[in-house]
């Protein structure tokens, strides 16, 4: 049985790329290559099959065959959680539960794109955690760049309340950092009950990130030591050094981040690391040109230079 996901979740929960074959295979040797390097850069917990897991691409039986060999990976060091974001409620509480039986922590949902309003975002959620059941930890997952779906601060404390399964807000609204000091301040443990806030987009704001009160990130930077390190500092009190961190992986992390061609960046730098066999994505994807070949390799020596400093 895995750790579950609770509401003082805090660290850094790496979401996790899935390593293909060049063929576009799943590469399940990588899957146990690609924990290592997570578990050994020191994260809290892992979350697989998310949109930079490219879980979108995968079959429902791929889904679950991946979500299985991370789990027995990890071996129960630490959570893992498994995205299940699904236009089909039966195919998400199925993938869910599956994966709960293998061994998950938790689950990650997005809004169904579509949705306009926040009594729609509200009843769209009270919908699936019903058919989830209250022993599913669930991570809600705001990302409204991917989904289109925009709801509020108010709406999402609304949900806290209601359903004690919701334990994690994943804060990827950008900008939104009023939104995650808003949310930190009524979820504190005195009016609303606390709630573990971890940040995406890539870890660009991670530093204020940590000043509005978030406790950690879930993202998927390939410098995942980086981020751990962050972590250890703000907790340590220490957040000058760990803004100072942070400017050294900067133009790296931003690089990554680029929409359309930042999974190709971010598999190819694991490749290089030695944390996955194979760079492949997984049709339709991007792929790496000689002129994007030569940034990486000038942006990567910068870093290795200012390291040795």
């Amino acid at each position: 049985m895995g750790l579950r996901l609770t509401a003082d979740a805090k660290g850094v929960y790496v979401i996790a790329a899935t390593p293909f074959q060049d063929d576009g295979s799943i590469d399940e040797a990588s899957i146990d290559s690609l924990t290592a390097y997570y578990l050994d850069a020191g994260v809290s917990g892992l979350t697989i099959l998310g949109v930079m897991g490219e879980a979108q691409k995968l079959s429902e039986s791929e889904s679950l065959a991946v979500a299985r060999r991370f789990i027995n990976a990890v071996q129960g060091r630490v959570p893992v959680v498994v995205g299940v974001t699904n236009p089909g409620t039966p195919n998400l509480v199925r993938l869910a539960h599956s994966a709960m039986a293998e061994g998950a922590g938790g689950v990650m949902i997005q809004p169904l794109s579509g949705l306009r309003t926040n009594e729609a975002v509200k009843g769209y959620f009270g919908g699936v955690i019903e058919a989830l059941g209250p022993d599913v930890p669930v991570v809600v997952q705001d990302y409204p760049q991917l989904t289109g779906v925009n709801f509020s601060a108010t709406t999402f404390i609304e949900m806290v309340d209601a359903h004690p399964s919701i334990v994690c807000f994943k804060h990827e609204e950008w900008p939104g950092l009023r939104k995650l000091s808003e949310i930190r301040a009524a979820c504190d443990g005195s009016a609303h009950r606390y709630i573990s806030i971890l940040c995406g987009n890539g870890g660009l704001h991670l530093p204020q990130e940590y000043r509005r009160g978030a406790d950690g990130a879930m993202t998927g930077f390939a410098f995942p030591e980086m981020m751990v390190g962050i972590d250890k500092l703000f907790r340590a009190g220490k957040p000058e050094e760990a803004e100072d961190l942070f400017d050294i992986y900067l133009p790296i992390l931003r690089h990554e981040f680029q929409i359309g061609l930042g999974l190709a960046l971010r598999k190819e730098v694991l490749r290089r690391r030695g944390a996955i066999k194979s760079s492949a994505v997984r049709a339709p994807g991007p792929k790496l040109d000689t002129r994007d070949i030569a940034e990486l390799d000038a942006l990567l020596a910068r870093l290795h230079r200012k390291l040795r400093t």
